[in-house]
């Protein structure tokens, strides 16, 4: 059993007979009453987000789950393909059992999670941070930063959108954080 000081992003619990992923935590502590802690938890089996508060200190079931080295070897109607890197054997998964499957590109290196008693997986994790070529991008016009931010649309090599800064043209290797699709820096080439 864990408690609520226990909490992580990442973490996996069971609650209400289901099991949850923990995106987003804050413990808080109000200058009247007793603490808690607001939470942000992915349904595992249907990828919906609730939002729940936790008083402090309660116990929780965390689940156990382990983490093995997959491939993703290519998407079709039936759904995203993965090969187990260890034993080489194949799996199929639906879109919601996949972190931005919009940054998936075929041979990628990702984490499968698996539920440790019944051996289902559960998850695909991305590596944190990937390099990607903009495939296509408006020009950015010298000067043009008088706007409240300056980022603007890119297509990366996968079809995917991401936001970056107006110096960055089509051709170049950028890095992007995986866990919200954002430009972290140019990559080196």
């Amino acid at each position: 059993m864990a408690t609520t000081a226990d909490f992580r992003n990442g973490m996996c619990i069971e609650y209400n007979g289901q099991l949850y992923s923990i995106v987003q935590f804050q413990h808080v502590k109000p200058g009247k009453g007793p603490a808690f802690v607001r939470t942000k938890l992915k349904n595992i089996t249907n990828g919906r987000v609730l939002e729940n508060t936790f008083s402090a200190g309660v116990k929780i079931t965390e689940a156990r789950v382990e983490h093995r080295p997959h491939q993703f070897l290519y998407k079709d109607d039936m759904g995203y393909h993965f090969m187990n890197s260890e034993t080489f054997e194949q799996l199929t998964l639906n879109e919601s059992q996949v972190d931005s499957p919009e940054l998936l590109r075929d041979g990628q290196d990702v984490d499968l999670i698996y539920h440790a008693d019944t051996e289902t997986p559960l998850l695909v994790n991305l590596p944190q941070y990937i390099v990607y070529e903009v495939t296509y991008t408006e020009p950015g016009i010298r000067g043009d930063t008088s706007s409240t931010s300056s980022l603007k649309a890119a297509t990366i090599d996968t079809g995917a959108t991401v936001m970056v800064p107006l110096f960055i043209n089509t051709g170049e290797k950028i890095k992007v954080d995986t866990r919200d699709k954002s430009y972290v820096e140019r990559a080196n080439k």
